[in-house]
């Protein structure tokens, strides 16, 4: 099955307002990007829609999407904001509003809700750029390109993360996109897709994730453990070397993931989380599940999943890898109904579905 953008209202229905330096801002009253349903745990506790029912402008710089948040009735007016083109640090400042708290060098979401972020066209790339959600609700991402966003050297943004999600978050759906860095820590770079401080209710599908020394975590220290319900389908991680993800406390469920290169460790569950493992495809990689580098235990249930090449460590007092024989230590209950892919038929099926500028398309269930 293929989604695809629906048609645009006429141009005579369109106003246009360009503003110097910050780019095109097109806005077409009661129009929304087609973004498909969510899924997984994004579509429970009420559902995540973004800003569905909303008008629709389309932004071609990092100051024209805050523009367009500043620019709402309210904090949680709806709004899709389609993007087009390069954002970069030069072209996104702060902009002030009763409805908006932006910065300059990062796309802001903070304290809004019901708003989607779509690229459209040629493609959206936030180059260098990241984007942070922070005491927010009811957010979509989708179909865009984040990479390079570094913690340090210059230039910073996001704390080093492509995506970031902290304090008290609900309800974000993040969809075929593309998330990467060119290295680790000691490059500059931190986490592709990093969840704290109370954020629930989080679906991360048909995305790539690659060429970083962190994928993502949940949860930011031992002792953070209001994170949850978190879903990851469909996505390739590529070339990490480990957190793919890092799960601390909390309910994840992960399925039809192809994981290729995962250098040092993968699904790492501790500190009392639960990881439901189904159905993904463990390709040329070491120690893909189990508790790595804490004596704090978490537990996985797994079922359908192939594993391709891939070695285990020996056992230690900090190192509790899953294999040989991954063997499940918990069962956790899933809420919603999903259909996972025959684990045989994931490469192929992220191959052609998962990242940035593919149509959206999602798998029809054959390989």
């Amino acid at each position: 099955m293929k989604r695809t953008l629906p048609l645009r209202l006429h141009a005579a229905l369109a106003t246009m307002a360009l503003a110097a330096g910050t780019g095109t801002l097109v806005s077409m009253p009661e129009a929304s990007a087609a973004t498909g349903g969510a899924t997984g745990y994004a579509s429970q506790n009420g559902g995540t829609t973004g800003g569905a029912g909303g008008r629709t402008v389309r932004a071609t710089t990092g100051t024209a999407i805050h523009q367009a948040l500043c620019g709402r009735a309210s904090t949680s007016t709806p709004l899709t904001i389609e993007v087009t083109g390069t954002i970069s640090h030069a072209n996104t400042k702060k902009v002030s509003g009763g409805s908006c708290d932006t910065a300059d060098g990062v796309i802001e979401l903070k304290k809004v809700s019901n708003v989607t972020i779509v690229g459209v066209g040629s493609g959206a790339v936030f180059d260098q750029v990241g984007i942070h959600i922070r005491e927010s609700k009811n957010i979509i991402v989708q179909n865009v390109t984040v990479r390079n966003v570094k913690k340090s050297g210059s230039p910073t943004s996001n704390g080093g993360d492509a995506i970031g999600m902290e304090r008290n978050v609900r309800n974000v759906w993040i969809d075929h996109t593309t998330l990467e860095a060119s290295g680790g820590e000691s490059e500059g770079f931190d986490g592709l897709f990093d969840l704290k401080d109370n954020t629930q209710y989080v679906t991360l599908s048909y995305s790539v994730l690659r060429n970083s020394g962190r994928g993502g975590l949940v949860g930011n220290s031992e002792s953070d453990r209001s994170n949850g319900y978190i879903t990851y389908h469909h996505n390739r991680y590529e070339n990490i070397d480990s957190r793919a993800p890092l799960l601390r406390g909390g309910i994840a469920h992960l399925y039809n993931n192809h994981y290729v290169r995962l250098n040092e460790s993968g699904i790492n569950s501790r500190a009392g989380a639960r990881a439901k493992v189904d159905n993904n495809y463990f390709e040329d990689s070491k120690d893909v599940l189990g508790t790595f580098y804490t004596d704090e235990a978490g537990y996985w249930q797994v079922g359908g999943n192939i594993f391709d090449n891939v070695t285990w460590s020996a056992p230690g007092r900090e190192n509790h890898p899953a294999g040989p024989d991954p063997k499940s230590n918990t069962t956790v209950g899933i809420p919603y109904a999903f259909r996972a892919d025959a684990a045989g038929c994931v490469p192929a099926v992220v191959s052609r579905t998962a990242g940035a500028n593919k149509g959206l398309q999602v798998s029809d269930g054959t390989c």
